[in-house]
């Protein structure tokens, strides 16, 4: 397959499961998510999407540079398989919390998903070091999300 097919479908798959958890996301926004309790530092929800496009795209770049790499077939594997690991878990944080509104599953999922996240960039690193890095705002954002998803189940 050609490079170009492969950068496209390596960043349409983080981008279509951004999308539908993003309907998941805006379900909850403009109803359950309002009444609420947030810490006053919870950013406006305006920023949600264009912040986690950005990730989006930049997990699509480090997947095809992965998928494109000449590392050895084993690896490249289960550093793939590491990371859709960490898809499906970000998939369901937004089904868990907005649609559920299990914050405190919620909260677990996305200690898993920071998880995966790590060993992701780990096993990225092993393949290819700027595959690595695209994922570190990633699990900086995650981070945060988590100390924000936390701070709400307390609240709440």
């Amino acid at each position: 397959m050609k490079n170009w097919k492969k950068v496209v479908i390596a960043i349409l798959i983080p981008l279509l499961v951004g999308g539908i958890s993003g309907y998941f996301t805006a379900s909850g926004v403009g109803t359950w998510y309002t009444q609420i309790n947030k810490p006053t530092w919870n950013p406006p929800n305006q920023i949600f999407a264009p912040v986690w496009t950005i990730l989006y795209i930049m997990m699509g770049i480090a997947l095809f540079l992965i998928w494109k790499s000449n590392a050895n077939a084993a690896d490249k594997k289960k550093a793939i398989i590491i990371w859709s690991m960490q898809m499906l878990l970000n998939f369901l944080w937004s089904f868990i919390f907005f649609n559920q509104h299990l914050i405190g599953l919620a909260l677990a999922d996305i200690a898993g998903m920071w998880f995966f996240i790590l060993i992701t960039i780990f096993a990225f690193a092993k393949i290819n070091k700027t595959a690595a890095w695209l994922l570190v705002p990633y699990i900086a954002w995650v981070s945060f999300a988590g100390v924000l998803n936390f701070a709400i189940w307390w609240l709440n």
